[in-house]
């Protein structure tokens, strides 16, 4: 990777991978874009940025050429929660983008990123340790999304040789930005209500696991896997990848180690605990471990300490920390 465009800059995984990226390439080389504009946002002030509809496949490859990109990451998306109340625009942005991303990249030799999700399984899929290779079939619209878009990844590689790469996220957490509208948001809430109130009410319920990885992971994952040896990959898109698999009470026994007055509660979105009810418990990170060496570092209390100590001084609220158990 030497010159980088990234749409859906401003989502939680753009927000982090840009910024690691002007760290690594130099601000001059990863060009930024979004559909919106938001003033002294740090990404749109700290380098090269431009507004762009994924769904305007002229003003995607302009902005591409005019550039001389090699690398696109393309993840602007609707998210799962959002998806489901609006369903035909979910398909309308997640495939129509997905369509104008591959076609750029196949026109313009491109590299491309492009992250698929847990929300690609369904209630037929195994729940435990689900494998890198098994039955796939979605109940939501976002993962409808997902699978038709690894299916069409596969499609662009086979035959016209497109060096699309992706991973299968879990549930991502970081304290940098909000999450959007996905169902582990619940994993990320959870730690800004412990700081700001000492208790917090989960939309999802008690004995629910789910995946997930601390964005450091995350970032790290993707930029391993894009500078990986292609010759070793034999899935080459939508690997399986998990840090940890844990259930609300679990999270919130990790944060009463730091803050011990903490106490959760349940009030239960049935929407999305219906979403994750249709999902892994854990799933089998084997393959990206194998074909690019996928090794994340953070487990749960070592996520915990992180986000408490940066969202306490984000947050200016100021918390006792204590020594693991």
């Amino acid at each position: 990777m030497k010159k980088i465009l990234i749409t859906g800059c401003l989502g939680q995984i753009g927000s982090e991978l840009t910024h690691r990226l002007r760290v690594m390439y130099g601000a001059e080389n990863v060009i930024a874009t979004d559909i919106r504009h938001i003033e002294g946002n740090p990404v749109i002030e700290g380098g090269t940025f431009e507004i762009l509809d994924v769904m305007d496949y002229e003003a995607m490859l302009g902005l591409c050429k005019k550039y001389e990109v090699d690398t696109l990451m393309h993840l602007a998306a609707l998210l799962s929660a959002v998806g489901e109340a609006k369903p035909k625009f979910a398909w309308d942005l997640n495939m129509g983008g997905l369509m104008n991303a591959l076609e750029v990249s196949r026109e313009l030799n491109l590299k491309l990123f492009i992250p698929s999700s847990i929300a690609a399984f369904g209630p037929g899929t195994p729940v435990d340790m689900t494998p890198q290779d098994t039955v796939q079939r979605p109940t939501t619209m976002y993962g409808v999304t997902k699978v038709s878009g690894e299916l069409l990844c596969d499609y662009y590689f086979t035959k016209y040789g497109v060096d699309v790469r992706g991973v299968r996220f879990p549930g991502l957490i970081s304290y940098k930005t909000l999450p959007g509208g996905g169902t582990t948001d619940y994993a990320v809430d959870i730690y800004y209500e412990a700081l700001k109130n000492k208790k917090y009410t989960s939309f999802i319920g008690k004995g629910t696991y789910m995946d997930m990885m601390y964005m450091p992971d995350a970032i790290d994952a993707i930029i391993q896997l894009m500078e990986a040896d292609p010759s070793r990959l034999k899935h080459r898109n939508a690997f399986n990848i998990t840090a940890m698999s844990f259930e609300p009470e679990q999270i919130a026994a990790s944060i009463k180690k730091f803050i011990p007055e903490f106490e959760i509660s349940y009030n239960v979105d049935p929407v999305r605990q219906g979403i994750a009810n249709s999902w892994p418990n854990s799933i089998d990170a084997s393959a990206a471990h194998e074909e690019w060496d996928f090794n994340p570092q953070y487990d749960l209390d070592r996520m915990t300490k992180d986000m408490l100590e940066n969202l306490s001084e984000k947050l200016g609220i100021p918390f006792r920390e204590l020594a693991l158990a």
